[in-house]
């Protein structure tokens, strides 16, 4: 009877194993071709990561260049320019001349995080240079970006330039949104402090409970003191 048992055992043992190998060599076809479907999956992963990654990495070189010009210091226009660096004899010459640069980067590495801060110098830079139509246009492109970084940023630059284009409302809403979703760019405090201070002319009661907010929220910070004594100022 042991015997017997070992025997069954080993019988179903080589059964098992042969119908094994049979579904092996049966699906031994679809088996390779399911392989290299994966390799291929891989392959087009690690290359489009590759790929990602070393357009980021022109796309931020080339916006570090662009942004010495923008940073490029100001020289008198009879001294001449300096080889060796960049130099402008306005501030309306410079942003031009960075504002090319910019949008050269935004255009050709639009899909890559610094392609997309790229637009939103693109607007600062078309403010410096007095095209407020334009550097709205780039400011409301940022905003809309999947990147809530650059998105945070170009509101806040856009609220900016509606409370100097006289449009009060548009500014107030920009910063009414921004400081019920803040970011790592621009915090709540930030957007309270600048709509506190868009009210301070006309609103002086708005303009003090919002300080007074910030000196509750911020107790002991550098936002805190500046708030607090922007409450003195308005009494």
């Amino acid at each position: 009877m042991r015997y017997t048992r070992q025997a069954l055992k080993q019988d179903r043992f080589a059964e098992t194993a042969a119908d094994a190998m049979h579904w092996t060599v049966e699906h031994r076809s679809k088996m390779i071709n399911g392989g290299i479907a994966v390799a291929a999956i891989l392959l087009v992963f690690i290359g489009g990561f590759w790929y990602s990654h070393h357009r980021e990495t022109l796309a931020a070189d080339a916006l570090g260049h662009a942004l010495m010009d923008y940073q490029a210091p100001l020289r008198p226009a009879a001294i001449p320019a300096d080889p060796r660096q960049p130099s402008f004899t306005s501030v309306q010459e410079r942003a031009i001349e960075a504002g090319k640069e910019v949008n050269q980067v935004a255009s050709q590495y639009g899909s890559t995080r610094s392609g997309k801060f790229a637009k939103y110098f693109a607007g600062l830079a078309a403010i410096d240079a007095g095209n407020e139509k334009v550097a709205e246009d780039h400011l409301k492109y940022a905003a809309g970006v999947r990147d809530d970084d650059v998105s945070s940023l170009a509101k806040l630059a856009l609220a900016a330039l509606y409370r100097d284009t006289n449009r009060q409302a548009d500014a107030v809403n920009l910063y009414n949104e921004l400081a019920g979703h803040p970011s790592r760019s621009v915090p709540k405090v930030t957007a309270q402090l600048q709509l506190a201070e868009l009210y301070s002319a006309k609103q002086p009661n708005e303009a003090k409970n919002i300080y007074q907010q910030i000196v509750k929220d911020n107790p002991q910070t550098a936002a805190g003191q500046l708030a607090a004594e922007k409450v003195q100022t308005l009494k």
